[in-house]
């Protein structure tokens, strides 16, 4: 039977604004990317976001970003590589904290926004996510753009990394996302998506904005959880994977 992980982007609210049904979400993703309180997320919104996905067997992986709480970690930020390690650490360790007291244990490490873009080709941001991750623990998976420096650096420092698409981001023809600058570079129907979904689990190909058709190499399908419609779209990437005999589980087995 043919296998996928299915994550989202969760614990991105703050205070009193609210960001997505993290709730909702958790009853269908296998994985939850969870907000570290760099770009998103406060310590409460933490804490809740770990205790769900621990009462449901949703594996946890530390969503790491730049610095900026203002733009929500979409800026790129120039900063020094070794500062940028040590940001990623101490990351990792919040978010550590939370999911212990969850009764589990961050399970992988995935970039956001623009730091994820960035090291798609960043050689030196790439490496010092790279090196967090070494430091901090060497057996964590990471998760990220197949092709990307990120996942290249990794592999060569010995790390676990698994390739992931995007459900319900547009493509370019050289298999890169299609800047949220751009029209059309979220995608909004559900049938469509789940479609699309299908095709990249079962075939291991997309098709991009030209109409040209791309590899894409994935481990996991990532379902936005701050785009309108997440829940449903979610649901019916699920449910097609379903009918389509597709296993939907976490890539992130639970660490000794």
């Amino acid at each position: 039977m043919m296998q996928i992980d299915l994550n989202a982007d969760l614990g991105e609210s703050f205070g009193r604004w609210s960001l997505g049904d993290d709730d909702a979400m958790l009853e269908v993703v296998t994985s939850a990317n969870v907000a570290c309180g760099f770009h998103a997320g406060d310590p409460t919104v933490l804490r809740h976001s770990c205790e769900g996905a621990a009462a449901r067997g949703v594996a946890i992986g530390a969503q790491v970003g730049y610095r900026d709480l203002a733009g929500f970690g979409r800026r790129f930020i120039d900063v020094v590589p070794a500062e940028l390690t040590d940001d990623v650490l101490y990351q990792i360790g919040a978010l550590e904290a939370f999911a212990r007291v969850a009764g589990t244990r961050v399970r992988y490490v995935k970039p956001h926004g623009a730091l994820y873009n960035a090291i798609v080709h960043h050689e030196e941001q790439a490496a010092a996510v790279v090196e967090a991750v070494v430091q901090y623990d060497r057996s964590l998976p990471v998760l990220g753009l197949p092709g990307s420096a990120w996942l290249r650096l990794a592999e060569e420092a010995g790390l676990t990394t698994v390739g992931e698409a995007f459900a319900d981001r547009a493509y370019t023809p050289e298999g890169r996302l299609v800047s949220r600058r751009e029209p059309g570079a979220v995608l909004h129907e559900p049938d469509e998506i789940a479609q699309r979904c299908v095709r990249i689990a079962t075939e291991g190909e997309l098709v991009a904005v030209d109409g040209s058709v791309v590899p894409a190499p994935a481990g996991s399908l990532c379902v936005h959880g701050d785009s309108p419609g997440a829940v449903e779209i979610a649901r019916r990437v699920r449910a097609g994977l379903d009918a389509a005999g597709v296993g939907v589980s976490p890539f992130a087995g639970e660490p000794t």
